[in-house]
């Protein structure tokens, strides 16, 4: 029995993640980077820039229902404020750490999900 989710081709899938890199669709990113299905980009963010603003790249595009939020190698709570901000432009955001941000995308995309992933590196 096949358990490997299908994915269109054109979909933006995060192979692997590490200490201060990630492959996503057999691109390699340094640093932070944000990952939409269509495409992916740089971030210029720390787990102490993750504001409203950093996040405009996500509120901006529309469509976005589900933003998942690698925080590095721990889950950082999501200020309240930012929280509500995201709600109210229609975004739940998730935080957790790292890998399982990346791990949950991938079933979320494959789920054809309205899903984003902004990801801190996990070192």
């Amino acid at each position: 029995m096949e358990v490997t989710p299908l994915i269109p081709a054109d979909r933006q899938v995060i192979e692997s993640y590490g200490q201060h890199s990630f492959r996503v669709s057999g691109v390699a990113y340094e640093g932070a980077i944000l990952v939409f299905p269509e495409e992916t980009r740089s971030w210029a963010a720390s787990a102490a820039e993750i504001t409203l603003e950093s996040l405009a790249p996500v509120t901006a595009r529309g469509g976005v229902e589900i933003l998942l939020l690698g925080c590095g190698p721990r889950m950082v709570p999501v200020k309240r404020e930012l929280r509500q901000a995201l709600r109210a432009a229609g975004i739940v955001v998730d935080a957790m750490d790292t890998g399982a941000a990346c791990r949950t995308y991938n079933v979320l995309l494959a789920e054809d999900r309205r899903v984003a992933a902004a990801l801190l590196p996990a070192g």
